[in-house]
């Protein structure tokens, strides 16, 4: 039997239930080895999960999320990893039911980023690949054999589709690439840390609470559980042991019906089952039984060591003792809980974490900021019927959502579209049926999630991009209407007519001459046809940054998250400071090109000192050159001054770059007694 033994594990959503308790046990058990863990903080994750390796010199905690392609290849290089344990997912079923695009973007997508990273950097020895028993499909109810890792693939919700949908990238990248993969398909897990919408800990908190258990059904449902410490030793064994390319069940042959569970948490708590269980509407789908076979994992030495009695004790004695884990989890202890509909959410219960162990700078706040400017006109104050009505394309976006929000603190009248911009005859009408005033467009691909993705999907690109910003112009001027459109200013480059600290900016009617990437060479291409509609107001913003430094598309969340970064002054755009002033220049009815940055440039180095006056005297960073820049992207980045002087001109009140970030963005967010 083979032995790997690893260096630098990173274990993706470690600040979760089984993930937090492997990183914890690697962390303790082998401090030769470095672990990375990688969580987006997600609402069932928690920093607090990870208390027992946060001072350990092997152990460091990234915020960030596994569908951030620069994110990951960034951790891969510059931690030199070699092992990836993959825990993050969407897991609950529930949810599924009811947000099955989030387990799509978080399973399938999420996924397909990592194994893409691991391919393009070509370091990683293992990929431990963790999936769900769930993948099977209904067991028989009279089976005396349980699924074997060879048995097909039968998912019966979305959930447990989109864990087989993430199996099957994995194997083909093991097949196609070479990827030296593992999977893992689990039986239900249970103990300390476990978020309560499942099914142990959430009866523990109703039975403290004196409240009924709720069960879905008949209650006749059969389960399989293992306790946590056991799996975490699974792991453990996997990942030394395992063999490239094999799945492994960890499971176990002891079954329990859901009805049973209940009685015994009641006979834990003294309660009466008959009076303390209730029996509540069904699933839409409701597997009746999993059942595992477990030998192969047994073969590598494996075997589970906690009965359930015993560990039931220890889970109902942990939440006895942690109550308040969670902070307000009342949304997730519905007989049917959503993830939104959960009082607080992350915010809450992370603000709660971060006030009790602030000093650390691995774990950094996580509450949400968005500071809004307070509008320059009085109608937010006005009884009045508003005067504007604006039509905004870009909802989900981050630009289009942060218009939404600014028009309701201003009290003007808005609605997002709901056509899409290549179909004219749902843009005409959105128009028929809002009868806006204006109209803005956010809409648009950047990528999926950066501009590399462009590179290899050039029609969608230029779909959206060309395409479907002509169309919305010409609707727009076919009906007398004015369009804001957000562009960019990523279509420039420094040249010798604009040398870098030259401080010589390129204006207005300057010709694009960056073409480094397909984004940007869609974006210049449709500047330059727009010029033809004199119903559009073209704004180019460049680098966003905004007071909310909790987004990752927020330019600083991004490059304070990196170990390594470029050092290159740029021109950017302040969105707390400058999108009330797109707004402005609706209501103007202000035409033509527009460079949409504060006044000046900002370095990469700036920012991130400016970051560690204002927000973490610890916080460290590296710089590195474009040409190593370069082989962790795909296509390359502008870089750029532009010369604001026009919108300066009719906007005297706007702040250079520096002064911007620090009234709208670090001052609001300061945690340190820095004096600028």
């Amino acid at each position: 039997m083979s032995s790997y033994t690893p260096k630098n594990i990173l274990i993706t959503g470690a600040a979760g239930f089984i993930a937090s308790h492997v990183a914890n046990r690697l962390v303790r058990s082998y401090p030769d080895y470095k672990i990375v863990v990688l969580d987006k903080l997600d609402y069932c994750s928690n920093l607090k999960n990870l208390r027992p390796s946060q001072s350990s010199p092997n152990f460091k905690f990234v915020k960030g999320d596994i569908a951030s392609a620069d994110l990951v290849n960034y951790l891969l290089i510059t931690e030199s990893i070699d092992t990836i344990m993959h825990f993050a997912a969407q897991t609950h079923v529930d949810n599924s039911f009811g947000n099955s695009f989030e387990f799509t973007k978080n399973n399938i997508y999420g996924t397909h980023v990592l194994l893409e990273a691991c391919k393009v950097t070509g370091q990683i020895r293992r990929f431990i690949h963790v999936s769900t028993d769930e993948v099977y499909g209904e067991t028989d109810e009279d089976a005396v054999v349980g699924n074997h890792e060879a048995s097909q693939l039968l998912p019966t919700n979305p959930y447990s589709a989109t864990k087989a949908g993430a199996e099957m990238l994995v194997m083909a990248y093991g097949r196609s690439y070479g990827l030296p993969v593992i999977t893992t398909r689990g039986n239900n897990v249970y103990g300390p840390n476990q978020f309560p919408e499942k099914l142990i800990p959430k009866f523990i908190l109703l039975a403290l609470r004196g409240k009924p258990l709720p069960i879905h059904g008949d209650g006749s449902n059969v389960r399989s559980y293992l306790y946590c410490e056991d799996v975490a030793e699974a792991f453990e064994v996997i990942l030394h042991k395992g063999e490239v390319g094999h799945v492994y069940n960890i499971g176990t042959k002891r079954e329990r019906r859901v009805i049973d569970v209940a009685r015994d948490v009641c006979k834990l708590f003294n309660m009466d089952p008959e009076a303390s269980i209730k029996f509540v509407e069904n699933r839409p789908f409701n597997d009746q039984r999993y059942f595992l076979d477990d030998e192969k994992l047994k073969i590598l030495g494996w075997s589970e060591r906690t009965t359930w009695d015993e560990g039931l004790k220890k889970t109902m004695e942990w939440y006895t003792s942690n109550p308040d884990w969670w902070g307000d989890v009342s949304g997730a202890l519905l007989p049917h809980p959503r993830m939104l509909m959960m009082p607080g959410g992350i915010e809450r219960h992370f603000e709660e974490a971060d006030n009790e162990k602030a000093a650390s700078s691995d774990f950094p706040n996580t509450q949400s900021h968005m500071v809004v400017p307070v509008p320059r006109t009085s109608n937010a104050s006005s009884p009045r019927k508003p005067s504007h009505k604006f039509l905004i394309y870009g909802r989900t976006g981050w630009i289009g959502g942060l218009l939404g929000q600014l028009c309701e603190k201003q009290g003007i009248a808005f609605e997002y579209g709901k056509g899409r911009l290549e179909d004219r005859a749902s843009l005409i009408a959105d128009i028929q049926n809002v009868k806006p005033t204006h109209v803005f467009n956010a809409a648009g691909v950047t990528g999926r999630p950066n501009v590399d993705w462009c590179e290899s999907h050039k029609t969608e690109t230029i779909r959206a991009n060309v395409a479907g910003t002509l169309t919305l112009a010409d609707v727009c001027k076919e009906h007398g209407l004015l369009m804001m459109n957000f562009a960019t200013g990523c279509i420039f480059e420094y040249n010798d007519s604009h040398p870098l600290g030259s401080g010589i900016g390129f204006k207005e009617e300057d010709k694009p001459n960056f073409i480094g990437s397909f984004y940007s060479k869609t974006k210049a291409m449709v500047e330059e046809l727009l010029k033809e509609y004199d119903n559009v107001c073209t704004l180019r913003v460049r680098m966003p940054i905004s007071s909310d430094l909790n987004n990752p598309r927020n330019f600083i969340t991004k490059i304070s998250r990196y170990n390594k970064v470029v050092n290159i002054p740029n021109s950017m755009t302040v969105l707390d400071e400058l999108l009330p002033i797109s707004i402005e220049m609706a209501k103007r009815n202000l035409r033509g090109i527009w460079n949409f940055t504060n006044p000046g440039v900002v370095s990469h180095n700036e920012i991130l000192k400016m970051y560690k006056n204002y927000m973490d005297p610890d916080f460290k960073w590296a710089n590195f050159t474009l040409e190593e820049q370069a082989k962790v992207i795909v296509a390359p980045r502008s870089n750029n001054e532009m010369d604001a002087t026009k919108l300066k001109t009719e906007f005297p009140e706007l702040l250079n770059i520096k002064e911007s970030l620090i009234k709208y963005v670090f001052e609001p967010n300061k945690k340190t007694n820095y004096s600028a």
